[in-house]
């Protein structure tokens, strides 16, 4: 890694780019399924955890402002499948400890830092979903199932479900938009975190169509996997995850004035 010197500039790409970048996203997986599928567990192992603590403490309602939140950290955890990337495209080869220690050295640099902002996002996430229950419901704590009806057929339930995807919503667009391009470039290059995240953003409003499009592929694949008690998210984690750095390459670049 060298020291960034030349100022960052922001291109511009079209659908057609995500669908190469997404191409190029199945190519690397199925070069290295296992290495993949190891941070993709990671993800599922967690998802798995919050569902379990919801059902033990008996907060249901938890549970699902959890897992969507837990996205919020996804883009550190595939921060693997970056490197994997990086290291596929320059011909390097990829073995567990390259991948791992490139990994550990940048968190314990400015990837640390974004790692600590999505998290503390996912904690303000999980608590507003708290506060939001009991303004609506009280102490009154519900069973599962008791509760899906509550929410779906009950008045309160219905602007309780609205507040909540309209907060979710705000948050993960805020998050989605300082994250989608920093994790990348802090794995490629040697900024800092503030500059990672002034740059995602710039990359967002440079191209809204393109990333607006995918994170609404990112959100979709995340639901269905969770649906699915998130055994998908296996594959589709890295998958996402390579495709994310090969929108980064694109969208990214550094040139002199």
């Amino acid at each position: 890694m060298t020291p960034e010197k030349a100022p960052i500039a922001i291109g511009r790409i079209g659908l057609g780019d995500l669908r190469k970048a997404l191409k190029l996203a199945l190519r690397d997986f199925a070069l290295h399924p296992v290495h993949g599928m190891f941070f993709g567990a990671v993800y599922v192992l967690g998802g798995w955890l919050l569902a379990w603590l919801g059902y033990v403490i008996k907060l249901p309602f938890l549970v699902y402002p959890a897992a969507f939140g837990f996205a919020l950290i996804a883009p550190f955890i595939a921060a693997g499948t970056y490197e994997i990337s990086r290291r596929v495209e320059t011909g390097e080869p990829v073995g567990w400890s390259a991948v791992l220690s490139a990994v550990r050295i940048q968190g314990g640099r400015d990837l640390g830092w974004m790692a600590l902002i999505t998290t503390f996002s996912f904690y303000m996430w999980v608590n507003w979903a708290g506060i939001t229950y009991l303004l609506f419901f009280g102490f009154n704590f519900q069973e599962p199932l008791e509760f899906a009806r509550t929410v779906f057929s009950t008045a309160a339930g219905l602007k309780f479900l609205s507040l909540g995807l309209a907060a979710g919503a705000v948050m993960a667009t805020v998050v989605y938009s300082v994250t989608v391009m920093s994790f990348p470039l802090l794995m490629d290059r040697d900024v800092d975190f503030v500059t990672a995240m002034i740059t995602s953003v710039r990359a967002v409003i440079a191209n809204p169509v393109v990333l607006g499009a995918w994170a609404l592929i990112i959100g979709a694949t995340l639901l269905l996997s969770i649906a699915l008690a998130f055994v998908p998210l296996l594959v589709t984690l890295p998958v996402l995850g390579h495709a994310s750095w090969h929108l980064y390459r694109r969208i990214v670049s550094h040139r002199e004035k």
